[in-house]
């Protein structure tokens, strides 16, 4: 008897060793250094960033729990986001060729959304940039691969390219600055900006943070170097964050305010068949640059968007080319998960062209295999602006705000 694939999900799971010594695998897993904590909860992984992978279940939280905590209180994520270094005094002239924005403009103390391109101009992957000094990067990636991509185009340049093995956990949700000063001992968060980084002090050991995340929720970022004592880190950010309702979450509690906000997943909302313009990045192409990767094909490229949000009455919508408008299938889901604040389901689409758009009203299949009617609609689905995540507003919800779902003509 066959059984079909979708009716199994395919994760990562940490089995304790029994009598003797662990078997060698033929290709190693890369742990985070904070692992421990997530284990006595029975976890499920996802592969992610060059060997590491990404915390998806733990047994004592639901998805909607966890989408509450981020968005009312705090939550803590060890993440799979790998950064390597680019240092030498052709750093920039490097990253000016991999990247398609302007890196003269990222100033030491800031970071940068960037992405990398093919030359036909699909995409690879994309990340966070930091400029620690003025020849020396880091590039935090998500899905992808870089390193060989960074190492093929650095020929004849004064460059190095390395790992520094440092792991990044996530601190996010409207109580995540009022832990920082706690943790720092000073107002750090009343002069630190958005996109910013900076080197702190906590418990006597220095650290990197960044004023960033993947929630567009108010929060920030810990890189933990190895000369940290991340254990101990950790443990203190994880007791002092308890007692203002921290927990430890895994991708789920990113999902629904990921897609809410628009932020898009590397090699699921964009791929190497798609380019920047198709999925709504083109504010982030600079086509005044001398050169980069891809600038040739991006310049005759289509220029029109083909990537939108999703709503769904009653369901979730499955991944893959599964929308249709008039009977006729359109474009495909990439991205999907069920919001407790909408109390619908909500997606990522991309559409086969730009014919179609906001307010097109879809059939879907869902993960239950029902046919079920969703609206294409405009990303973000709130907050446009980015207000909450840049500390401008606060906005912490006591309860469900339902979409009011299909109009009836």
């Amino acid at each position: 008897m066959k059984i079909p694939q979708n009716n199994y999900r395919f994760v990562i799971k940490a089995i304790p060793i029994e009598k003797g010594s662990a078997v060698e695998l033929a290709r190693p897993m890369k742990t985070h250094p904070l692992s421990y904590q997530e284990l006595p909860l029975d976890p499920e992984y996802t592969n992610y960033a060059d060997g590491r992978f990404t915390l998806e279940k733990l047994s004592n939280i639901s998805r909607d729990e966890m989408y509450w905590k981020a968005r009312q209180e705090i939550i803590l994520r060890h993440t799979g986001e790998h950064p390597y270094e680019i240092s030498g005094p052709d750093a920039e002239n490097l990253l000016q060729q991999i990247f398609p924005r302007d890196i003269s403009k990222v100033k030491i103390g800031r970071c940068s959304y960037q992405f990398a391109c093919y030359h036909d101009g699909g995409m690879i992957s994309d990340g966070l940039l930091l400029r620690l000094e003025k020849n020396k990067f880091w590039f935090a990636q998500g899905d992808g691969h870089l390193y060989s991509w960074y190492k093929a185009h650095s020929k004849n340049l004064d460059v190095e390219i390395k790992d520094p093995n440092v792991w990044v956990s996530q601190i996010q949700g409207p109580n995540s600055m009022k832990l920082l000063d706690h943790l720092t001992k000073e107002p750090i968060s009343e002069s630190w900006k958005y996109f910013d980084w900076i080197e702190v002090s906590i418990a006597n050991e220095k650290v990197i943070i960044s004023r960033t995340g993947f929630t567009n929720e108010l929060g920030w970022e810990i890189y933990f170097r190895p000369q940290n004592n991340s254990e101990m880190l950790g443990d203190l950010i994880l007791s002092e964050g308890s007692k203002m309702g921290m927990i430890l979450t895994a991708t789920p509690s990113f999902r629904g305010r990921r897609i809410e906000a628009g932020l898009l997943s590397a090699g699921q909302d964009f791929t190497k068949d798609t380019n920047p313009f198709s999925v709504g990045l083109g504010r982030f192409v600079d086509l005044k640059k001398k050169d980069f990767i891809g600038r040739a094909a991006l310049i005759k490229s289509d220029k029109n968007c083909r990537s939108w949000g999703l709503r769904v009455q009653d369901g979730i919508a499955l991944k893959g080319k599964n929308i249709k408008y008039e009977n006729k299938i359109i474009g495909q889901v990439t991205s999907s998960t069920w919001s407790p604040f909408q109390v619908c389901g909500v997606g990522i689409v991309l559409l086969d062209n730009a014919d179609i758009g906001p307010g097109t009203i879809i059939d879907v299949k869902c993960t239950d295999n029902k046919i079920r009617k969703g609206e294409i609609c405009t990303l973000p689905m709130y907050d446009p602006k980015g207000e909450i995540v840049r500390g401008i507003i606060k906005d912490i919800p006591n309860k469900p705000k339902p979409w009011i779902g299909i109009k009836k003509s």
